[in-house]
């Protein structure tokens, strides 16, 4: 990248995960060139988030972005099984829902957090281009066997990466969109609760009582079956059926916002002439 050339080892899976300081490289879309002794090269881009960036939208993908209406236990399997984009379906109105959160919070960048294989990067790629969603890094899952079982869990790949990427970039406020079928809600609701100062919000897609039933056998979602302590309650959360009505519950909000802090300055002249009254 730039004239910065990094020496690395994959991981045993072949993916190269590696911290790159000093670049140079400005904020924005670039591409970096990847070699090995044994390969032909190969470019992967890379984002680069700027210390001015103040808002990030980090999101699911199944159920969130991608309709499959099959067996949460057989996403894996279809993801990585079936090669061709068409063969999905995009979750009505998320595409522009994303397109105007990116309008509204200064270009904020999507980050796509999924527990799908890595070997169905491309297809996903492919399946976001085609339905409008915005270009965003992907950061996925190996599948298979870990050291510790035979599954990797999912839960904790999440946790772990937003703890990674609050560490990482702790100037950044998230905006956290994902679904109510499975362990969204608790996810995020718990990271809000250990870092509300960089949670703008969290916006869960509900999914239909056909859905909850193929995410986790039951027609109501999880939360649901969960003691209410567990459901955070200091960071906004807001529940729509699709993305055409999450974002005018969050347009609303923003522009309410933004009509309170235009009235500030009259508000604060208003005081001032007040106090210069009772001096007098």
């Amino acid at each position: 990248m730039g004239n910065k050339v990094v020496n690395c080892r994959t991981d045993r899976s072949g993916y190269v995960d590696v911290v790159v300081e000093k670049h140079g490289l400005k904020p924005g879309w670039h591409e970096a060139t990847i070699r090995s002794d044994d390969s032909d090269a190969a470019t992967a881009p890379v984002l680069i988030i700027g210390p001015e960036t103040r808002y990030g939208i980090i999101s699911d993908l199944d159920d969130t972005c991608i309709s499959t209406m099959l067996p949460r236990m057989m996403i894996a399997a279809w993801n990585t099984l079936v090669v061709h984009s068409q063969a999905r379906t995009a979750v009505p109105g998320m595409a522009p829902f994303y397109r105007e959160l990116r309008q509204m919070y200064d270009d904020a960048p999507v980050i796509y957090l999924s527990t799908g294989a890595w070997n169905t990067a491309d297809t996903l790629e492919d399946f976001l281009q085609r339905a409008g969603f915005p270009k965003g890094p992907m950061l996925l899952t190996d599948w298979g066997p870990t050291n510790t079982g035979w599954f990797r869990s999912g839960q904790e790949h999440k946790r772990a990466t937003l703890r990674r990427l609050w560490r990482e970039f702790p100037h950044v406020h998230w905006m956290l969109i994902g679904d109510d079928g499975q362990h969204d809600p608790k996810i995020y609701g718990d990271f809000a609760e250990d870092h509300p100062d960089v949670v703008e919000f969290i916006a869960l897609r509900e999914l239909t009582p056909a859905e909850q039933v193929l995410s986790h056998g039951l027609p109501v979602r999880n939360e649901d079956l969960l003691p209410s302590e567990s459901i955070n309650a200091t960071t906004p959360v807001y529940r729509a059926p699709d993305g055409y009505s999450l974002a005018a519950r969050i347009k609303a909000k923003h522009e309410a916002e933004q009509d309170r802090e235009a009235r500030r300055p009259s508000l604060r002249r208003i005081a001032a002439h007040n106090t210069r009254r009772r001096r007098r």
